[in-house]
């Protein structure tokens, strides 16, 4: 299933943190970790992804730097900074008063599984 457009503003750059607080990764690593991590709900290609990136880093979200794999190939790794850290803090603690309202209001149910 897709997210639509106005939800998936606010759930990828919260995603992208996320997954960034975890560790270092370069944009195609971020496309990949979306998709798979979150059964294809995340996905967004590179066209959607990247713009995310540069605006998380002008707003000193993240950090990017520069690293030549083993192959020679040259990659822009991004890494969390404390701004994002403090951030996907803030992300957390909105998602889960958000999740709240709507399970509420009967919108979603928690996961009875596990």
């Amino acid at each position: 299933m897709r997210v639509e457009r106005e939800l998936m503003r606010g759930a990828g750059p919260a995603a992208v943190l996320r997954l960034l607080e975890q560790r270092e990764m370069y944009g195609y690593e971020l496309v990949e970790a979306l998709g798979s991590r979150t059964e294809g709900v995340l996905a967004m290609g590179q066209s959607t992804l990247y713009p995310l990136l540069y605006n998380l880093e002008a707003k000193k979200l993240i950090r990017g730097r520069w690293k030549t794999a083993g192959s020679g190939r040259r990659r822009k790794y991004y890494s969390l900074t404390a701004m994002g850290t403090a951030r996907l803090k803030l992300h957390r603690q909105q998602w889960q008063e958000l999740f709240a309202a709507m399970h509420g209001l009967g919108l979603v149910q928690p996961d009875t599984e596990g």
